[in-house]
């Protein structure tokens, strides 16, 4: 029987154990990150070499010569040949559905001339060079390779290296076949704090990248956290989270599935469900216990219900929109009869799913949304990964002579309060006369 936490907002002790559920969102790793410098600082001293050791160490895949890493674009377009057709259909329905979605993000460059004829711009353009990290280990994501690369095709990046462990040398044809749907330029069969590092350094073999972006396991997480800075990085991607907001027009399996839907991620993944209906969540409870065992990985969804799970009564749904800002969730379900009632008076989460109708499911893979979501509560101040992610917005000034008179005079004031006198000079020296 799982066993999953019951909590109530009007029990006095419901802030403690609230805090003790959210305590390890967003934790430092310092075992992990202790880990990836030593990676990095290999990779930066040994280049290929540094590669190929830690690919046979840690993924069991020996090379003889670094080059043999870079996988084909023959053998990236055999794996798409060879994919199963229905497969294939759903992955290149997927992508066009993502590509409409991120083509409403584009940015387009814009520029004014104010009162003294100072022409004043934004220049919108797109990264050079991307590095995708895609997941190789417990499990293969071929939706990852499309919600990550093709935002960055939309803007415009003119090359996309894509890298992915191979546990024994054994390459995922899914995976493979999905970069070739989504553009991916290159891609090596690495992975780890070795990837991430090569990417952001790069060696011989290997090109150095403007940002890296797609999630991973503690070490590659470990390592991007280390090298922002040098490389851009898209997020610190936590745990999956889940937080469902229902009632009793819901039906109890679906809620408990799409509970389910986030736990069976990890064993450490975060579900939770909010309800002012009491009959509900013991309802949801119930069916919670009877499809659990009928779930192929329900040993990892009851570790996660177990660990980081919770069902939580609430006064009404007020209370619920002030949890779930507070909580701020990865994904959040408003799974109630009048959900567009709540929907102004949620602030913070990574995507939100209106209606009982919008299972997550379908934003993970094909509705059209970026999967990759900020975690840990950084909903409060991130977004999706999107289009923009994948621009650089560059001010342009062009001063007029009578703008650069006046402005000069304004910017040399300033200047002098601020003792920088160069500065001031400068600005004054256009001035007529």
């Amino acid at each position: 029987m799982a066993t999953i936490s019951v909590l109530a907002s009007s029990d006095v002790e419901f802030e403690t154990q609230l805090n003790d559920l959210l305590a390890d969102r967003g934790a430092g790793d310092q075992q992990a990150l202790a880990v990836a410098a030593d990676v990095i600082e290999r990779i930066r001293l040994d280049g290929d070499q540094a590669l190929v050791n830690y690919t046979a160490q840690f993924d069991r895949f020996t090379v003889e010569n670094p080059t043999e890493l870079k996988i084909s674009t023959d053998r990236i377009d055999q794996a798409l040949q060879s994919m199963d057709a229905e497969l294939r259909r759903a992955l290149e329905q997927a992508a066009q559905r993502i590509k409409a979605y991120h083509q409403h993000q584009l940015s387009e460059s814009w520029q004014f001339t104010d009162s003294l004829g100072n022409q004043l711009g934004q220049r919108i353009t797109p990264l050079e060079c991307i590095g995708v990290y895609v997941p190789g280990g417990k499990a293969a994501y071929p939706s990852t390779v499309l919600m990550n690369v093709i935002p960055a095709k939309v803007a415009g990046v003119e090359k996309i290296v894509m890298v992915s462990p191979t546990p024994d040398g054994v390459i995922n044809e899914v995976v493979l076949g999905a970069a070739a749907i989504a553009g991916v330029d290159e891609v090596y069969a690495i992975g780890g704090a070795q990837a991430v590092a090569a990417l952001a350094i790069g060696t011989q073999s290997v090109p150095a990248v403007d940002k890296i972006v797609g999630p991973g396991n503690r070490y590659v997480a470990a390592a991007k956290q280390l090298l922002f800075g040098q490389v851009g990085i898209d997020m610190i991607a936590g745990p999956s989270e889940i937080l469902i907001i229902s009632d009793a027009t819901t039906d109890p399996d679906w809620v408990a599935m799409d509970l389910f839907s986030q736990a069976e991620h990890d064993e450490i993944a975060q579900v939770i469900l909010i309800t002012a209906d009491g009959e509900h969540l013991q309802a949801v409870e119930a069916a919670i216990q009877k499809l659990l065992p009928l779930q192929e990985r329900a040993d990892i969804i009851t570790a996660a219900l177990r660990d980081h799970g919770a069902l939580i009564k609430v006064e009404d749904l007020d209370q619920a929109a002030l949890l779930a800002n507070r909580i701020a969730p990865e994904h959040l379900q408003l799974c109630i009869e009048d959900p567009d009632s709540l929907l102004p008076k949620i602030r913070h989460a990574g995507a939100i799913f209106v209606g009982r109708y919008s299972s997550e499911s379908l934003g993970d893979y094909c509705a059209g949304p970026n999967h990759v979501l900020p975690t840990s509560g950084t909903a409060r101040f991130s977004s999706a990964l999107g289009v923009y992610d994948f621009q650089k917005r560059t001010s342009v000034i062009r001063a007029s002579q009578r703008g650069a008179a006046e402005l000069g005079e304004i910017a040399g004031v300033m200047a002098d309060a601020e003792g920088l006198a160069s500065h001031a000079a400068a600005a004054r020296y256009r001035r007529p006369g």
